[in-house]
């Protein structure tokens, strides 16, 4: 089935309200197995909603319109409907008991504007007449529209509890088995990921999405139709392809984070990681310490962001930062070995470099930071060359140095074996 999701009122055009509803209509109905032809967002204007309602009848299965239910003046989402659908508008006589009851007991006015939400288009079936905010449910020329309230947390019940179970029921065996899986990569470019996939020629079924999420890209795929084994079976084998064209610059699925993977890796390997840290100010350890429970692998870090700082607390040696710089593969091995030893961790990681906006130099310029990384017997260091003002600087560092301290993980234990490929299809 088919549907289309129209979402109405002047504070969502206006920009002042962001319009969340949708997307999570969307979310909810792809992942039950519908496709979605269109969203569009109108202000309260009875011709404009008349018009995408009309529209909309013409060429989906099924509709989804959320807000403009209100009480007040500005709510005309059933005017609209009445006249476009010429449905004349009637009162819901259980709606209208609850609200004179409410009136009544409350020493409201009897002229009050909430009986306004007792009036809809003839033919309306509410959800729940009990309820605050019934929403309700129209047929016309055999099309299901469903209407819901604008306000986020009304619209979502009613989305799941009355909705989704509706139009299960209204088109047997007509929604598609939807597999779908997000994987997250760091270290390679949109395009780059893009020519790597196309090589691999997968199936026309499978739709492959590209989403760029600074600092990572999020590469979608999705394999949907009606039989499910046959679609688990060529979703499963696809995704395996792309894990063995892309390889480790795939951090993660779904929900992972890169300081959740790095956490996980340390607990399996019953390491423990201490930081120092120089042009990201923490940053790194704010990252690590976000996840829960990362008090079992991380000792701590020390922000030794003067050259001072560096020599009291790590031990760096005045004469390596004179010599080389306090950013150098010297100092980025010695702050590493330094925070080591200090805290008695199993591994230490070190950053430094220039963030900017000034302290470059032909030779270091901006964006110029340098990696320690390793254990008590050997310390590795690398350096990078990022581009953007401080704030991007600092968390493509921070998110490199997570990223190198995984592959680290990895190479340690030994994850470079072959997979063992899915079934064919």
């Amino acid at each position: 089935m088919k549907g289309e999701i129209i979402a109405i009122g002047d504070e969502l055009t206006s920009g002042r309200i962001l319009n969340t509803t949708s997307g999570y209509a969307a979310r909810k109905l792809f992942d039950a197995g519908y496709t979605i032809h269109a969203m569009s967002t109108i202000g309260d204007t009875p011709t404009l909603i008349g018009e995408a309602l009309l529209r909309a009848i013409g060429r989906v299965d099924f509709i989804i319109v959320t807000g403009g239910l209100g009480a007040t003046d500005d709510d005309l989402t059933n005017e609209a409907v009445s006249q476009a659908l010429n449905r004349p508008t009637m009162p819901n006589l259980e709606i209208l008991a609850q609200i004179r009851d409410h009136l009544k007991n409350n020493q409201e006015s009897v002229e009050s504007t909430l009986e306004k939400l007792a009036w809809l288009p003839s033919g309306a079936q509410a959800f729940n007449p009990a309820s605050r905010v019934a929403g309700y449910q129209l047929i016309h020329q055999d099309t299901p529209i469903f209407f819901l309230p604008g306000v986020p947390d009304e619209m979502k019940d009613l989305m799941s509890n009355a909705v989704l179970p509706k139009l299960s029921a209204w088109e047997a065996g007509s929604r598609l088995q939807t597999c779908q899986r997000i994987y997250k990569i760091f270290g390679i470019s949109e395009s780059e990921l893009n020519r790597k996939i196309k090589r691999l020629n997968l199936k026309d079924e499978i739709k492959i999405g590209y989403y760029p999420v600074f600092p990572d890209v999020h590469v979608s795929i999705i394999s949907r139709g009606k039989d499910p084994a046959a679609s688990r079976q060529h979703f499963e084998y696809s995704c395996w392809k792309v894990e063995q064209a892309i390889g480790k610059d795939i951090y993660g699925t779904g929900q992972d984070e890169l300081e959740s993977v790095v956490g996980e890796l340390l607990k399996r390997m019953g390491l423990t990681l201490a930081a120092a840290e120089s042009c990201s100010g923490g940053l790194f350890s704010h990252r690590i310490t976000r996840i829960p429970g990362s008090s079992l692998y991380f000792k701590g870090g020390a922000v030794t962001y003067s050259n001072d700082m560096k020599t009291r607390f790590l031990g760096v040696e005045p004469e390596l930062i004179k010599r080389h710089g306090a950013v150098s593969h010297e100092v980025a091995r010695a702050m590493a070995d330094g925070i080591i030893k200090n805290s008695d961790a199993d591994l230490g990681i070190s950053i430094t470099g220039i963030a900017g906006p000034d302290g470059g130099s032909a030779e270091k310029p901006v964006g110029t930071v340098y990696f320690g990384i390793g254990d008590r017997k050997k310390i590795v260091t690398s350096v990078y060359y990022f581009k953007g003002d401080r704030h991007r600087i600092q968390t493509l560092a921070v998110h490199t140095g997570l990223n190198l301290l995984r592959l680290h993980l990895l190479r340690q234990i030994n994850n470079n074996q072959n997979q063992e490929a899915p079934d064919h299809p």
